[in-house]
């Protein structure tokens, strides 16, 4: 299997205040893998890290996407590489349509990377396609960018960019937070419809729930801002059962 993102004794502080203390984590092609861990364990940390969210500063270690050097590529350069992060709350953007919106983030990608721009109507097609095929209403994509949508639209808004983007390497960040059953299934579906042999999933959850609907490869439990353990889907089940004062003193 080729690795897709290799974390090596990655260290980052905000503020003065260390959040990782030297993770590794390694995530091959068409895999998933679930990283989960209480509250302030570092999981949305290292997934904004990853993204380039400004505000967080590498103290030590490297970030590999693809054998290249991802601290060194600006957030954009990292999406036009293949990277993309679902957030936990997404955005809203007042007076852009959700529709321009993805138009111009694809063409840019496009441009970063080479490729010709699409013109409207290539651009519509493809977008059709996409949302007819994870059941998303076009009208849903005349509106603001998130504004006045539940969680549930949000989320499967964000399943559809990256159906669009088709990234390499999806990171979802807590995409359960505040969806009730019928959403988490619907969202979850649209993941699922986007595994692939090159492309590789980094779902981050505190609840095994979202892992009945998509089932990861491999469950890692991060404590005190490293990985602790790693083990399969089951791991995730003896979480559930157990909760995570095991790991604690393991991370010290």
């Amino acid at each position: 299997m080729t690795a897709l993102l290799e974390v090596k004794g990655l260290k980052v502080q905000v503020e003065d205040n260390e959040i990782l203390h030297g993770l590794d984590l390694t995530v091959n092609a068409g895999q998933v893998h679930a990283i989960m861990g209480p509250n302030g364990s570092g999981k949305s940390t290292l997934s904004h890290v990853i993204a380039g969210k400004p505000g967080y500063e590498v103290t030590g270690g490297e970030i590999l996407f693809k054998g290249e050097d991802l601290l060194e590529m600006e957030p954009d350069e990292r999406a036009a590489k293949g990277v993309f992060l679902a957030f936990q709350y997404p955005v809203e953007i007042p007076g852009v349509t959700t529709m321009n919106f993805l138009h111009t983030a694809l063409n840019a990608q496009r441009k970063a990377r080479g490729e010709i721009e699409l013109m409207a109507p290539e651009f519509l097609k493809k977008v059709r396609e996409i949302a007819k095929s994870l059941n998303i209403p076009m009208d849903m994509l005349k509106r603001g960018v998130n504004v006045g949508f539940s969680g549930g639209e949000k989320k499967r808004n964000e399943v559809l960019q990256m159906g669009l983007f088709q990234p390499s390497l999806c990171i979802l960040d807590e995409m359960d937070s505040g969806l009730d059953i019928d959403a988490l299934r619907i969202a979850a579906d649209g993941v699922n419809a986007l595994r692939s042999p090159e492309r590789a999933m980094v779902v981050i959850t505190h609840y095994q729930r979202l892992l009945n609907y998509i089932v990861p490869d491999v469950v890692h439990v991060m404590s005190k801002g490293r990985v602790v353990k790693s083990g399969g889907k089951e791991l995730a089940l003896e979480l559930e059962k157990s909760g995570y004062a095991q790991y604690e003193g393991k991370a010290a």
